[in-house]
């Protein structure tokens, strides 16, 4: 079959639409904060929750609950998903940020190890559990509601802005981070500083549960066939298979630089932590603004187009890590904000990809258990496996892992394109 492309929804009230994309997309910000906070801190965390007399093997500890949270998305989106596919998409979008916010503060005022022993660290792996199925579903679904919210030609657009509030909940993680060390210093930071921007993750959940709770619903009755939400994954599955490298390649990339370079320079390097929140919160400006650009961009090109081209611009990208081998902090500013000028243009169009492979009745479900799949093989494990090639000399193995995979991932979905056809976007 020849790719076609068809509409998702009919165009919304303006004003509707307005007001949707905001609590939708505030909901992102608190997502992607508390996310992402967790990554950003690890190397405190770890020796209060994980003791030990290497601090790399406290991070590694702390890095691993990162990833166990990654691991349970599939299961979070399939659950979710289905019932968003079968309900619809509000009621589940204001359950994925209650379950954050709720797990979030719960991780501020955590006793540690030296108060209640082993049950600190299995409190906080739950405490990522619920995350990770938080995630699992807020992820994809989000972009799937905004495409289905929006009018017709400006899908791109709409996947850009969902992409802006992702990157302030980034930036507002990696701000937080830098001036809560900034002020309290490295001392404070290390003893109980590190629980400071979880607290305010938490609080800034009360307002974002408010704004969700007026989201209009977008499936209804009419975008249900007669064949079962499964059956239609089913069907599409090479578009499925497609998702997975598509999502799994942009993600390995993603956390590479925004995780597992700023852990490798504190725990490793022994960069200034402060400086390391800086050059974070550098990279996360430069995603805000490029977001919304690369969507407009995408808009006035075939999508297909704009995304094969930003994903072969990553394979010589993620080499750049290399040029990172020793302490140095000019070595680390030069690598991420090198490769965040590509790194933007993926991760602004990988999820509106994604949602371009399913039809409107099985999108939720197939869009979460291909983005589930993907972030908890390649995006969870990557800044652990970047920290641990480095410690063993192998470096070079990562940046060639993420280019064979972004490869695959343009092959995959440009059969899926013509095997099935597309399903959002132009």
């Amino acid at each position: 079959m020849s790719a076609t492309t068809t509409s998702t929804s009919p165009a919304q009230n303006p004003a509707t639409t307005r007001t949707a994309m905001l609590g939708l997309g505030l909901g992102n910000t608190l997502e992607w904060y508390d996310w992402m906070l967790f990554g950003l801190v690890s190397p405190y965390i770890g020796p209060h929750f994980f003791p030990s007399h290497d601090p790399v093997a406290s991070t590694l500890s702390a890095l691993a609950v990162f990833a166990v949270g990654f691991a349970v998305r599939p299961l979070g989106g399939v659950l979710l998903g289905t019932v968003a596919d079968l309900v619809g998409r509000r009621r589940i979008m204001v359950l994925s940020v209650a379950m954050m916010a709720a797990t979030t503060l719960l991780i501020a005022i955590l006793p540690a190890y030296e108060q209640i022993g082993v049950w600190s660290g299995v409190i906080l792996l739950v405490c990522r559990l619920i995350q990770g199925v938080s995630t699992g579903i807020e992820a994809p679904l989000s972009t799937v509601y905004a495409v289905e919210v929006s009018p017709v030609g400006r899908e791109a657009r709409a996947a850009g802005f969902m992409s802006l509030f992702v990157n302030l909940g980034l930036v507002m993680a990696s701000l937080v981070s830098f001036f809560t060390s900034l002020v309290l210093g490295a001392a404070a930071m290390q003893d109980w500083g590190w629980r400071v921007p979880f607290a305010i993750g938490a609080v800034m959940g009360v307002l974002v549960l408010y704004l969700r709770r007026a989201l209009p619903e977008t499936l209804h009755e009419s975008d249900r066939p007669a064949t079962s939400v499964w059956r239609g994954v089913g069907k599409h599955w090479l578009g499925l298979v497609a998702m997975i490298f598509v999502v799994g390649a942009a993600q390995a990339y993603n956390y590479a630089w925004a995780v597992g370079l700023p852990n490798l320079a504190r725990a490793t390097f022994g960069e200034d932590p402060t400086a390391v929140f800086a050059a974070s919160t550098g990279l996360g400006l430069i995603m805000l603004v490029g977001s919304p650009l690369v969507g407009w961009l995408a808009d006035k090109v075939t999508l297909s187009r704009a995304f094969t081209v930003s994903r072969l611009l990553a394979v010589p990208a993620v080499f750049l890590m290399l040029l990172y081998s020793r302490p140095g902090l000019g070595g680390l500013y030069g690598v991420i904000f090198g490769g965040a000028l590509v790194l933007v243009l993926n991760m602004t169009l990988y999820n509106l990809v994604a949602t371009s492979l399913m039809p409107k009745y099985c999108r939720a479900t197939g869009v979460a258990l291909g983005y589930g799949i993907a972030v908890a093989l390649f995006g969870g494990t990557a800044s652990y496996l970047l920290v641990w090639l480095q410690g063993n000399r192998l470096l070079w193995l990562f940046p060639v892992y993420v280019a064979v995979l972004s490869l695959i991932s343009v092959v995959l979905y440009l059969a899926a394109r013509k095997s099935s056809g597309t399903f959002a976007g132009k």
